[in-house]
């Protein structure tokens, strides 16, 4: 795998720990992996913290990580800060962005720790309005569009140059959807091609061989792998 490719640990080594906390994010960077995803809600209180689903599981009621105070959140639902804390800064991150409302204190929060490195964040959204609207407000940031060739209206040619237009510099698309027709279209619109769920050594490769730009999986280990294989 070219070293220009970043491998995104999928919610951290997902595959071996508790998914989006701080021990499967270290334990990613130990296994190989060169850039860390992870999914973003805002607290009651307002502090971008990782977490999947959004929800705190009570012993008897859940409730909505909105709904909650970040004191009052159970100790493996790290914030933002503490990721960004523990990682080098030469770390690409990937963060999905579950509440819309959470750009501005994600981007603040980032640049806290990162004041030189804002293009190393890339910040995932599956609604491309959404990212047309953000876009303008954060210029230094890569937005990235969570999509699916299937709910492509028109078809990926006028999906790469709404992209284009609505300057959304990354289209972000499972591996089953990917081919290498696909990245060189998209490559003739100046956006960068990110694959997810890529399990499989074999996927890794393939995808890697299309000319994605990154590659993300539960496995970082495989990630490395396939770099060191080339």
């Amino acid at each position: 795998m070219s070293t220009d490719v970043i491998g995104f640990a999928h919610r951290g080594a997902r595959a071996y720990a508790p998914e989006n906390t701080l021990e499967a994010f270290a334990l990613a960077l130990r296994l190989g992996a060169t850039g860390i995803e992870s999914d973003v809600w805002l607290t009651a209180d307002g502090v971008a913290v990782l977490d999947h689903d959004g929800v705190v599981k009570g012993r008897f009621k859940s409730k909505p990580i909105a709904e909650v105070q970040s004191s009052d959140l159970p100790t493996h639902i790290p914030s933002l800060g503490q990721l960004l804390a523990a990682t080098p800064v030469s770390v690409p991150i990937s963060l999905d962005i579950k509440d819309p409302s959470a750009f501005s204190t994600v981007t603040i929060s980032y640049l806290e720790h990162r004041p030189n490195a804002a293009k190393l964040l890339f910040l995932c959204h599956p609604d491309l309005e959404i990212l047309r609207k953000e876009r303008p407000r954060f210029p230094e940031f890569n937005f990235v569009h969570s999509a699916r060739l299937s709910r492509m209206k028109g078809g990926p040619e006028r999906h790469a140059a709404e992209l284009r237009e609505a300057r959304v510099g990354v289209v972000n698309m499972p591996y089953q959807d990917w081919s290498g027709g696909l990245v060189a279209l998209f490559k003739r619109f100046d956006l960068a091609c990110f694959a997810w769920d890529c399990q499989h050594e074999r996927q890794i490769a393939e995808v890697v061989r299309m000319g994605v730009d990154a590659v993300y999986s539960d496995w970082p280990d495989r990630l490395a792998d396939i770099a060191q294989t080339g």
